[in-house]
């Protein structure tokens, strides 16, 4: 697989060769023995236990990004979403020139249509142009965002998987690493913010021009594709993205879903996550989670397939979910409440402070991780 030197650390899922049961034996066998169960449960026992090897996953979609950004980046720009896509990036000449009638409601399978009819190819060209210039421009805020704390609550056994192409995971990883190794990215539908070397077979920023260990120009890598087609299984680097999807998911312990409300036109997609988690029936323990302001029930039905009973839950709030509240540690904090019937307590970050501040809080928990 083609990935940065520091965004993929998957060593742990490469090395392990076991089946999923063996998988999920090992990790019981690191979770609490009799002699370790604390009275009651304390943010002092959740910063010391950091056992669980298995990964937590999370699946970002548009919703993500919004939640992060709800008033725009840096300079106020607005993160668009599939609704208001055509008219926050500026596509009316365009969709006129296709002879697409408003409503845009559901830009992906607009795109697609227009994708497929070659008497549009320069209509798609000057789609994809303006697209790609619109999310480039897209920048972080100097003070923390809800992305730096979702990097910075997850571990490198842990996996990001994003269908955004925006640049904020890539750039709150690379101004993190600094401070402590962020989980495994793969950017199932590319991202303005990366580039690849055809020689080198690495993904590094697109902000550079030629690669940094052979002097090639680099190339960038798609970002715009046909959902209801193959394609983006057909770039090396996406390939190489949901590969890595598939081998996480198959020992995954939480997977969560955050702003992602699996459109009926991704079909490709719903099914290379689907191969990847199997059958619901084999996935008892493992919990769901799912991150919107969609109705309930729609969300649901969405899912129902990747749900086994009632070992799911939707909200409404990042920081309400098992890593919002359980930082570096939703894992375990999954099996304790679960497994062992403790009574837990949420321990979240502090969210409305500096990133000196939030480094000092997590630093005592990055420790811990090291002692084992």
């Amino acid at each position: 697989m083609l990935s940065g030197s520091y965004l993929c650390s998957l060593a742990k899922l490469r090395e392990n060769k076991n089946t999923r049961s063996e998988s999920l034996r090992a990790s019981l066998s690191a979770a609490l023995s009799p002699n370790m169960m604390p009275q009651e449960y304390s943010e002092d026992f959740e910063t010391k236990n950091a056992n669980f090897d298995r990964p937590h996953i999370i699946l970002l979609g548009a919703g993500a990004s919004y939640a992060a950004f709800p008033n725009g980046d840096r300079n106020g720009n607005k993160l668009p979403l599939l609704r208001d896509f055509v008219n926050v990036i500026g596509l009316e000449k365009e969709m006129k020139e296709a002879k697409v009638s408003p409503p845009y409601k559901d830009f992906e399978s607009i795109y697609s249509a227009i994708h497929s009819n070659p008497d549009l190819i320069r209509v798609k060209e000057s789609i994809d142009k303006k697209v790609t210039d619109y999310f480039s421009n897209l920048e972080l805020p100097d003070e923390p965002t809800l992305y730096d704390h979702l990097v910075l609550s997850l571990r490198p056994k842990d996996v990001i998987a994003t269908f955004n192409w925006d640049p904020f995971l890539w750039d709150a990883l690379h101004r993190n690493h600094k401070f402590t190794e962020g989980p495994c990215a793969l950017f199932l539908h590319g991202s303005v913010a990366i580039s690849r070397c055809p020689a080198c077979e690495i993904v590094v920023s697109r902000s550079a021009i030629r690669c940094h260990k052979c002097a090639v120009d680099l190339e960038n890598i798609p970002i715009l594709f046909p959902v209801d087609k193959k394609e983006y299984i057909t770039d090396p680097v996406i390939a190489g993205y949901w590969r890595t999807l598939k081998r996480a998911m198959k020992i995954a312990w939480v997977f969560t879903v955050f702003g992602y409300s699996a459109p009926k036109t991704d079909v490709e997609a719903i099914a290379l996550l689907k191969e990847g988690w199997g059958s619901a029936n084999n996935r008892e323990l493992e919990q769901i989670e799912i991150i919107d302001i969609v109705d309930e029930d729609a969300l649901i039905k969405s899912w129902e397939e990747f749900i086994h009973t009632h070992h799911y839950s939707v909200l409404d709030d990042f920081y309400k979910s098992f890593v919002g509240e359980h930082p570096r540690r939703s894992c375990e904090a999954y099996w304790n409440q679960n497994m062992e019937c403790m009574f837990i307590e949420p321990y979240p970050m502090p969210h409305n402070v500096q990133f000196n501040e939030l480094y000092d809080w997590l630093r005592p928990r990055i420790n811990a991780e090291k002692k084992r």
